[in-house]
């Protein structure tokens, strides 16, 4: 349940693709906060570009239209700027590994220094640890099962992009 008053939060990523790791920092994040904005942006020191930005807005909407009080929509520029945007107390980030937290403990100094709003890290599963999209685009790529790390409408979009079904066990990692 959502503690009281509710808080907006926002959850930046690129999402390229959303899969279940995404999924799980979303439903902690609406169980912690209320209210969650998945803010679907461009990385530019991601290769980012697989989905085109309108189709991953659309999976990430219908991969969390079972929760709500969340929203997805498309920012430009920075996570900080699409926080003021969206009225977001905190950004929200997902961590895996310590590689992550090293990384986002800078951003989030950084994030804190430009607007003052804070950072709250959320732990992915311990089941969802290995999932990333830049493998999970990789093993779709080559025909692989991926239908365990996505939701249903992602493999499918993924299926399409690549022509081969994302259930079948061939060319797994």
């Amino acid at each position: 349940m959502a503690s009281s008053p509710a808080h907006t939060v926002l959850y930046p990523g690129s999402f390229d693709p959303f899969h279940n790791g995404h999924l799980d920092v979303v439903s902690q994040a609406v169980e912690l906060f209320g209210n969650v904005v998945v803010a679907v942006m461009h990385n530019p020191d991601k290769p980012s570009g697989l989905i085109p930005l309108a189709d991953r807005v659309q999976l990430a909407r219908q991969s969390t239209a079972h929760l709500s009080g969340v929203r997805v929509d498309a920012f430009p520029g920075l996570a900080v700027q699409a926080a003021a945007v969206a009225g977001a107390h905190f950004i929200v980030k997902g961590l895996r590994t310590p590689g992550d937290f090293e990384v986002e403990q800078q951003m989030a100094h950084t994030n804190h220094s430009v607007t003052g709003v804070r950072t709250v890290y959320l732990p992915c599963r311990a089941d969802q640890a290995y999932i990333s999209s830049r493998f999970i685009r990789e093993i779709a790529q080559y025909g692989g099962r991926i239908d365990h790390m996505v939701p249903a409408s992602v493999a499918s979009a993924l299926a399409g992009i690549f022509g081969k079904p994302s259930g079948g066990s061939e060319g797994s990692s």
